[in-house]
């Protein structure tokens, strides 16, 4: 489940937030931001520029669709002083103490977050067709990667050398029996 928000890191920025299901099969009955569904709930963040292109983007695996559980994603990429705009769940109202420019506006079918639905359905796509089949305990690892891709786009023909500069400046990290472990 992804829900929308819109957010900026300064008075310049704007970010729009969906929190949605991402991962999980089809289930009949169940949208928006259904308490019992299967599918993963991401809350995704995408910047919104002055001139009305978009910026970065991050997103965050949440276990439940409330503001407690988006407050960490909140307070580790939006600033208090940015402006928040959101679709107009009510479970976005506590963030306001904390973050006062937030403002909801109707979702309107995601007219009003059209940049921010594509961005959505860019990420389903891609998780769906590289990874095929995505586990709770892989799916914040594919997101980071997608949006550590995303947010370099401008640099791609750099991104290659930085990521190999990464690899050999960290310590090596082995897959062990669907565990991350740091190799000794």
């Amino acid at each position: 489940m992804l829900i929308s928000i819109c957010i900026s890191i300064d008075y310049n920025k704007i970010f729009k937030i969906n929190a949605t299901a991402v991962i999980g099969e089809y289930e009949a009955g169940k949208k928006g931001r259904s308490s019992d569904s299967k599918k993963r709930l991401v809350v995704i963040a995408l910047e919104i520029l002055q001139a009305g292109g978009v910026g970065r983007a991050y997103a965050q695996v949440v276990e439940s669709a409330s503001a407690k559980a988006f407050k960490p994603f909140f307070n580790a990429h939006i600033s208090k002083e940015s402006k928040v705009i959101t679709d107009v769940w009510k479970g976005y109202l506590p963030l306001r103490k904390e973050y006062p420019l937030l403002e909801q506006i109707p979702s309107n079918k995601g007219a009003n977050f059209l940049q921010l639905h594509i961005h959505i359905m860019n990420i389903q796509g891609w998780l769906r067709g590289i990874h095929h089949h995505c586990t709770k305990e892989r799916l914040q690892g594919y997101l980071d990667e997608y949006h550590y891709r995303y947010n370099r786009r401008a640099f791609m023909g750099s991104i290659f050398d930085l990521t190999i500069k990464r690899m050999v400046m960290n310590n090596p990290t082995r897959l062990n029996s669907n565990k991350l472990t740091t190799a000794t």
